[in-house]
């Protein structure tokens, strides 16, 4: 099998795998699984695809279990940490907390990795992506009680920190070279 139809069969794969989520999401809204709700799943999936395009994600790496366990145990403490903080400063007398917007460069240039980090940190409570620049792989984030959380340099080495395990769970041997041999990555 040549390259270009491994990787013909690698885009209709993955247009299938998302022409799938997209009827189930269909069936979820209208909460019932029906014949015309799975047709109407199909056709309205495929306009999705068909009309908004999206571009094809690479993945050069490969599911690295352990890593992918430590990155999903370390994200629900950060998910716990966080909440508890937010929640103290909703109900803390006294001045509105500080916060900043700053900008985080990232080792890896992906597009997966750039995805998948954004929403790392966007899901944990009080951070917030607020754009991505593709170009320059950098992502700039809202935090929330920037002095309570450590200061710019806590912050940006948590969002490297993330960008690491996340390396580390699915990237390429040479994608976790690149944020494991970087002088200025946190420990």
């Amino acid at each position: 099998m040549t390259q270009a139809l491994r990787d013909r069969a690698g885009r209709w794969r993955d247009q299938a795998i998302a022409l799938g989520w997209l009827v189930l999401i269909w069936i979820l809204l209208w909460g019932q699984i029906s014949w015309a709700n799975l047709l109407g799943g199909l056709v309205a999936g495929g306009a999705v695809l068909v009309f908004f395009p999206l571009p094809p994600v690479t993945f050069a790496g490969r599911l690295r279990l352990r890593a992918l366990t430590v990155l999903a145990f370390r994200f629900a403490v950060d998910l716990v940490g966080a909440s508890v903080h937010v929640a103290v400063l909703a109900v803390r007398p006294g001045p509105a907390p500080r916060s900043a917007i700053m900008g985080v460069p990232l080792r890896v240039r992906t597009d997966l990795n750039l995805a998948l980090t954004a929403e790392v940190i966007s899901l944990v409570p009080g951070t917030l992506v607020l754009d991505v620049d593709r170009d320059e792989a950098v992502i700039y984030v809202h935090v929330l009680d920037l002095p309570g959380t450590g200061g710019r340099t806590a912050n940006r080495d948590r969002v490297l920190t993330v960008e690491r395990r996340i390396v580390r769970a699915v990237g390429s041997r040479a994608e976790i070279r690149t944020v494991s041999s970087d002088p200025e990555a946190p420990s």
